[in-house]
């Protein structure tokens, strides 16, 4: 008898499991290869925005629709020198303004370029960031990351007080930010303070998860270690999804570039949790436990 789709994949999940570990570590060398590969072609890890860099940012209203990335692209090329961001502001669903940021830039010929395309350039508004402010945040905000970690490592040690089920949580939630911290290099968003933030609640929630796998497998007797896997599966997959949902949900009709950024680096991240938690984690505790309950010679 043919077994549905729904068995083959519980049929793979539980056999195939070391399969499946080995693929989710081979992505961390491959993401790591995209963030090298972003610091030696653009000298930077990830595409910083101007709060982590410096620079300038200027706003100026707009009545009508503008093209955006075509505006940027004709930006670009008259001064090819800047490093060019530009954001839309919406009320709405009503493009409201237009916020053009960048570092290196020439005013008088921004000015000059944006006129050319029927923007208003006697009302705009210009708030500038020094280069050594821009550092300083930055400094700030990695510092902020370090001891995220490490509390976070901390706590779970306290949690569980054995190293290796401690270590696999830690390696679980490293893998997370590290991918997520890939693919916004790779779609080059401009990360800035926000999306810091987004980077902390980020461990908070994929530590959540992986700490509910591990206290399921390690504190409960019940059943078999199998069964207890599904029995926390089924809560935090729900978490999960449920916060997708929102994110998702949250990115789309928000009006805020601020918002949407936090949303699409919490819902990217969320889908790696979810990999490094149910797949990756899942694996090396079954990998553990056959070791541990193996009989000695």
């Amino acid at each position: 008898m043919t077994m549905g789709f729904a068995s083959k994949i519980q049929h793979i999940y539980e056999t195939k499991y070391k399969a499946l570990l080995l693929i989710t570590l081979l992505l961390i060398p491959a993401e790591l290869g995209v963030i090298a590969y972003s610091k030696i072609t653009t000298g930077d890890y990830f595409h910083k925005g101007i709060s982590l860099k410096g620079g300038e940012s200027y706003t100026f209203p707009v009545t009508t629709d503008i093209d955006i990335p075509e505006l940027q692209q004709f930006l670009s090329q008259q001064q090819p020198q800047a490093d060019i961001t530009i954001r839309g502001v919406s009320e709405f669903g009503k493009l409201t303004a237009l916020i053009i940021e960048s570092s290196d830039i020439n005013e008088a010929e921004l000015l000059a370029s944006v006129k050319s395309r029927g923007i208003d350039t006697e009302h705009y508004s210009k708030e500038s960031i020094g280069a050594s402010l821009g550092q300083v945040f930055f400094k700030q905000t990695i510092i902020a990351l370090l001891a995220a970690f490490a509390l976070m490592a901390i706590v779970v040690f306290i949690t569980f007080r054995s190293l290796l089920p401690s270590s696999f949580v830690i390696l679980a939630v490293v893998s997370t930010t590290i991918e997520t911290l890939a693919v916004v290099s790779l779609l080059n968003i401009p990360l800035s303070t926000a999306g810091i933030a987004a980077f902390l609640m980020l461990i908070g929630y994929s530590v959540d998860t992986d700490i509910l796998l591990t206290n399921r497998a390690l504190s409960r007797k019940e059943g078999t270690l199998l069964s207890r896997i599904y029995s926390a599966m089924k809560t935090g997959m729900t978490m999960t999804l449920t916060a997708i949902v929102t994110t998702t949900i949250a990115y789309i009709f928000s009006d805020s570039d601020v918002i949407k950024q936090i949303m699409l680096i919490l819902t990217i991240g969320l889908l790696f949790d979810m990999l490094n938690t149910w797949i990756q984690n899942v694996a090396i505790l079954r990998v553990y436990f056959a070791r541990k309950e193996a009989p000695r010679e």
